[in-house]
């Protein structure tokens, strides 16, 4: 689990919401499968919507030039992304997200990571928090918006009811070019090792070193 902040700027969470306002939502528990479906309530902005569509590239688009982002997850697939509403008294209790969903070409996917990206300043609204499950007990996420939260697809997770305001979210998962979590883990660490490092030899071997473990891990 990882917080990457500023993928949106100001001006950028300006922009989806205004978009957002004038948006058409429906009932969030048409997007959930049937076990989630029982505890799901939120509303999200319809995804054949022309400008959600529009928004949902530009939010992928920012993900992918954060210089943490491409680095940690390797996206080979992307989901349709989907713009959440939670106002007051609204949650979306304990569940797991499903193991394959629809990609943006309408195919299935396996998922291997999931992210929420908060687009509501966390004065502006009370609970809304996402709890995620960890060994030691649940973690809580409300990071400021224009942040992620990026973690494994398969982890229980919820989100505490609003006690007042409204939390605008997008939600969407991910099909990595490396399907293990300790290969991935593995390679971001040589990723972080080689920006630290000069120009020059010891960083080509870096390079070098990528390149081959990905040709070995790469599910393609």
């Amino acid at each position: 689990m990882i917080v990457l902040a500023d993928v949106l700027s100001a001006d950028d969470l300006e922009r989806v919401r205004t978009a957002l306002a004038t948006t058409p939502f429906r009932d969030g528990r048409t997007t959930a499968g049937p076990a989630a479906r029982k505890v799901k309530e939120n509303l999200q902005a319809r995804s054949d919507d022309a400008r959600v569509q529009a928004l949902a590239r530009f939010v992928q688009d920012a993900l992918e030039r954060h210089p943490v982002f491409p680095p940690l997850v390797r996206p080979a697939r992307w989901s349709n992304l989907i713009f959440s509403r939670y106002s007051r008294g609204q949650q979306y209790g304990l569940h797991t997200d499903d193991a394959a969903m629809r990609s943006e070409d309408g195919e299935r996917m396996r998922t291997d990571l999931s992210f929420t990206l908060f687009l509501s300043d966390p004065e502006t609204y009370q609970g809304g928090a996402l709890l995620l499950d960890d060994l030691d007990g649940e973690r809580e996420f409300r990071p400021a918006a224009g942040s992620a939260v990026i973690y494994q697809t398969g982890r229980l997770h919820r989100v505490t009811p609003v006690t007042a305001g409204e939390r605008l979210a997008a939600v969407g998962w991910i099909q990595s070019l490396v399907r293990r979590q300790d290969q991935r883990e593995i390679l971001f660490d040589l990723e972080r090792l080689r920006w630290s490092t000069p120009e020059g030899e010891p960083r080509l071997l870096a390079d070098k070193t990528i390149g081959n473990l990905l040709r070995m891990w790469a599910d393609t």
